[in-house]
């Protein structure tokens, strides 16, 4: 039930950005756009990226098991993680949200084609990384 209220409240913001505000709701692009502001451009963003994590803090508050996380990565994987992700939305022009949510809601032929193989180098990425760490 949480997940469904969390995929309405998503589509649900993505809406509302893109209606009022005439952007799309990439989150790697927001981010983007904050750590390499235009003053005008800068407000909405901040008070974007503001409510995904107090909603994070909101939820991790109400509901405990919300963020558990069961792994045997350490701060390195993590860091490794991030930048390759942080990679992949410079040479994907945008992160699995921006396209999987908004591009294709809008029949993106581009994010039709990027968010399968996202998920796919996702899987594949994971697959290779525990192989490598002897955990298959």
């Amino acid at each position: 039930m949480t997940q469904l209220i969390g995929g309405i409240l998503i589509g649900l913001a993505a809406s509302i950005l893109l209606l009022f505000n005439g952007r799309i709701s990439g989150i790697s692009g927001i981010l983007g756009g904050i750590l390499a502001p235009k003053i005008h451009d800068l407000s909405w963003r901040v008070w974007f990226i503001g409510g995904l994590i107090l909603g994070g803090v909101i939820i991790n508050n109400s509901l405990t098991n919300s963020f558990q996380i069961n792994s045997s990565a350490n701060l390195v994987d993590y860091g490794v993680g991030g930048f390759l992700v942080g990679v992949g939305t410079l040479m994907g022009s945008g992160c699995t949200s921006g396209h999987g949510v908004c591009g294709i809601s809008r029949f993106s032929r581009r994010s039709m084609i990027a968010t399968p193989i996202f998920i796919l180098s996702g899987a594949l990425s994971v697959l290779v990384f525990k192989f490598l760490r002897g955990d298959l």
